[in-house]
């Protein structure tokens, strides 16, 4: 691994921390959470007009900038400094990485160029709450996970040559405001039990979106009914797209992991810096407070947590782009086999690291970091936002630990 960035890389970053100044400060941002789409669409188009950043993971041929995902994952940093609200996450790195990776030709050449272009947005729906199951980041996944059969499921019938879908998937993220959906859904029965994923229009007779109330309002959530809504196959056959579905996953799964690492991080180090920049500012007993040993022990220790949970998002994001960034499955279209499996355990290191600047950061503000209206809960919110969507920490970790096998036993013959 090169720990050093390549002059593009800095340049997007840069570039992203800019624009993320000018157009996402505080004031902008509390303003884009209590619109419906939960997010400015002035600053979405700005993103894709400016950087390409919706499309940055996505080759040329589509429409996209043809960066490694290594890259996309680097920029997510920057968008967690802010904690920009946008379908970054939803659509980007959920939705298009599954439709490129199983789509046909002519649903890549539908779906990937607005999406590259950001007049598109999508959302992944999957039953609440195996979002995190569906990704492969805190278990393994059993026959049913989308449905099988139970109440709150998704099933998937076909009709005289067309599928149409039933159920109701929750906690899907920008779902309400999505113009496609990438529907997880349960067919076969018992007897041929599987989980295909499909393509849903936005306006599609049938669905049923509502905006939900989420603890992290900067990550907006939908339930999502599906009342006999017409759906189209992911893929063109229906043996081979079910044999590619858990596989497809399992990648999203880890380079969305190491994306909210580099988000984690990102929004990590902003909460550290607010606090030292307070602290240096407020003063008690004639001193400003960041001067007192004791403060200064804490605030050491929150960085060095921030610091080795970067190390660990940016191993993920080398990691997940294929050793090195190049030849990833963002790049070819195809999905690597043998990819080293690190998202989860530096995504559990990195909520970590935000859920303890974010609470030091409300403690050392004194009383003001207490009211519910200070910016420090914002980023506290995002770390038990996260936690409750893609973990908890203890699952990642204890996944991570099975999948190598950690603590499996050997017999020693004598």
């Amino acid at each position: 691994m090169d720990p050093g960035f390549t002059a593009e890389q800095d340049g997007i970053r840069r570039t992203l921390r800019e624009l993320l100044h000018k157009r996402c400060g505080p004031e902008e941002l509390r303003a884009a959470l209590n619109t419906p789409r939960g997010h400015d669409p002035a600053l979405w188009t700005a993103l894709a007009e400016q950087l390409g950043l919706p499309g940055l993971a996505l080759p040329e041929t589509y429409g996209g900038v043809g960066c490694p995902v290594t890259d996309l994952a680097l920029a997510a940093e920057e968008t967690g400094r802010a904690l920009a609200p946008t379908p970054l996450l939803a659509t980007s790195v959920l939705a298009a990485p599954l439709i490129l990776a199983l789509g046909t030709d002519a649903q890549r050449a539908d779906l990937l160029p607005p999406i590259s272009d950001g007049t598109l947005t999508a959302a992944l729906a999957v039953p609440a709450p195996a979002l995190a199951i569906a990704l492969g980041l805190t278990g393994p996944r059993d026959d049913d996970w989308s449905g099988g059969g139970r109440a709150g499921g998704i099933q998937a019938r076909r009709v005289q040559g067309v599928w149409r879908l039933y159920g109701e998937a929750a906690q899907v993220l920008d779902g309400h405001s999505a113009g496609a959906l990438v529907v997880a859904a349960h067919t076969g029965g018992f007897v041929r039990s599987r989980t295909l994923l499909f393509v849903v229009a936005g306006d599609a007779v049938g669905l049923v979106r509502t905006r939900q109330t989420a603890l992290d309002a900067t990550r907006p959530q939908a339930r999502v009914q599906l009342r006999d809504v017409r759906a189209d196959l992911l893929g063109s056959e229906e043996e081979e797209a079910a044999a590619a579905v858990p596989q497809a996953l399992t990648h999203a799964g880890d380079f969305a992991a190491a994306f909210l690492a580099c988000e984690a991080v990102g929004a990590a180090d902003r909460a550290l810096e607010r606090t030292v920049e307070y602290l240096g500012r407020r003063e008690q007993f004639g001193r400003a407070i960041g001067s007192f040993q004791a403060v200064q022990h804490r605030l050491a220790d929150v960085y060095v947590q921030v610091q080795a949970a970067r190390s660990a998002a940016y191993y993920a994001a080398w990691a997940t782009g294929g050793q090195g960034g190049q030849g990833g499955p963002a790049d070819r279209g195809g999905i690597d086999r043998h990819r080293e499996r690190v998202g989860g355990l530096a995504l559990a290191q990195a909520l970590e690291a935000l859920r303890r600047a974010a609470a030091e950061g409300i403690q050392l503000h004194g009383g003001i970091g207490f009211t519910w209206e200070h910016e420090a809960h914002l980023f506290f919110k995002r770390a038990a936002g996260d936690e409750l969507l893609f973990g908890p920490v203890h699952r990642l970790r204890a996944h991570a630990a099975e999948e190598a096998r950690l603590f499996e036993r050997t017999e020693v013959s004598v």
